[in-house]
């Protein structure tokens, strides 16, 4: 196995600690005589690994194949870039390429049975055609498991180099290289070697149609968004408003419509700002669009890492890639505190000048083109709101008058009027109606 390995180039720098590597290490161990319960111990270790990959992605069938397709998929290299969108050229690179995928296919097949007879274990067979149990929809991204068994099976039934090779040029051109691909949504890590791009597996599957209301935010959001993954000219967006009125829901929604034409979302919190540009750096050349969401966006007087989103949005000496948005929402207009003395330097200083601390406050909303207002609902909408949300739960059997009374009297000890007040109502009320239909079944 370690000869396969080594025949690698465009994935020749897979880590030490890579299953892949490690299982061939144990291979090696064999030939070389090494102590065989030690060298099991290692094996199941391995094993366990997969299982432990198959369960966070819900794969199934054969793991080994299912790893190795998520292994393929999940690197990212010059051919994985040169095709992410476009298919491949006829560039050099592709005969380096075709050999690489040979390698994985015969890694595919490999013949575990000389290894577990040595090591007296069948773990490999077993993980070769396994059945998973049954999970909730929401434990594992859906999206990546049904892409990588798609793909794995295909692999396994490709009688060529060519085949897997054709394979996976149609999979970088239609989903992209790594798993910026095959999830919608990422956060940031810092680590020693820099920043990564974790996915966020378990999404809100909301659209913008579940929002109800705020027809006039709806229209101007989308009218933005596409015309940002259009490759049009777009605004940088501020969506700020009272509190629980869809502010987040709206760029939940938008993810979701949009991901398939090539919109990824990356989460950063504020004090990730520092982080910026290398986050643009890592992205400004992927072919993909990409919204920087800054949610619940505020800062005190005191703070001043909004000088590093002023920096990036617009005023520093590289231009904004025109495949990154910022999109912040806020229950702030002005985005920073502002105080009564931001607006008396006269009186305080002696300034001549219009009060310049102000000026550099409200200059950081001043740089998002696209501002869009989210207030609470009146009670005509709240209602109506609370209506649409009841249709939703069938175990709600309370008539319209006293569905109304209720959510009235919810919202009242709630926070008053507000579309999150109302889903709050709906979810309480669908999990006592749940729950006593429960108790009525004989």
């Amino acid at each position: 196995m370690n000869h396969e390995i080594n025949r690698l180039i465009l994935y020749s720098d897979l880590g030490e600690d890579e299953i892949l590597r490690r299982v061939a290490d144990v291979f090696e161990g064999l030939e070389k005589g090494k102590d065989q319960a030690e060298l099991r111990s290692r094996l199941l270790w391995q094993g366990k690994r997969i299982l432990d990959l198959a369960t966070a992605y819900g794969f199934d069938e054969n793991l080994w194949q299912n790893y190795l397709t998520f292994l393929m998929i999940g690197h990212v290299h010059s051919f994985a870039l040169t095709c992410e969108g476009r298919g491949a050229g006829d560039g050099s690179i592709n005969a380096i390429a075709e050999a690489d995928f040979g390698v994985f296919r015969r890694l595919f097949h490999y013949d575990f049975s000389a290894l577990e007879s040595a090591l007296d274990t069948d773990l490999l067979t077993r993980l070769s055609a396994y059945r998973a149990i049954p999970k909730g929809e929401n434990i594992y991204n859906r999206d990546v498991s049904e892409r990588v068994r798609e793909l794995s099976r295909a692999i396994a039934a490709a009688s060529s180099d060519r085949q897997v090779f054709d394979l996976m040029v149609d999979h970088y051109r239609r989903f992209g290289a790594g798993f910026f691909g095959l999830n919608r949504a990422f956060r940031v890590k810092e680590t020693a070697e820099g920043i990564r791009f974790e996915p966020i597996s378990n999404v809100d599957h909301v659209v913008l149609s579940d929002l109800i209301g705020y027809e006039l935010q709806k229209k101007a959001l989308r009218e933005n968004v596409e015309a940002f993954v259009a490759g049009r000219a777009f605004n940088n967006m501020l969506l700020y408003g009272d509190a629980g009125t869809g502010k987040s829901t709206s760029v939940k929604a938008v993810m979701n419509e949009y991901w398939r034409q090539g919109l990824r979302v990356i989460e950063i919190n504020k004090y990730q700002f520092g982080l910026l540009s290398q986050v643009i750096s890592q992205i400004k050349a992927r072919n993909y669009r990409f919204m920087l969401f800054l949610d619940d966006l505020s800062f005190e007087e005191d703070e001043a890492e909004y000088k590093y989103l002023k920096a990036v949005i617009e005023g520093g000496l590289e231009t904004r890639p025109r495949n990154v948005m910022i999109c912040a929402t806020s229950n702030r207009r002005h985005l920073i505190k502002e105080t009564w003395k931001d607006r008396a330097d006269m009186e305080h200083d002696g300034d001549v000048h219009r009060s310049d601390t102000m000026e550099e406050k409200l200059s950081l909303a001043a740089r998002f083109g696209c501002t869009i207002s989210y207030f609470s609902p009146d009670r005509k909408l709240f209602e109506s709101i609370v209506r649409a949300l009841a249709e939703r739960h069938p175990e709600i059997r309370m008539d319209e008058k006293a569905l109304l009374a209720a959510a009235s009297r919810w919202e009242l000890r709630h926070g008053g009027l507000s579309s999150r007040t109302a889903q709050q109502f709906i979810d309480d009320l669908a999990g006592k109606s749940a729950a006593e239909q429960e108790q009525s079944e004989p």
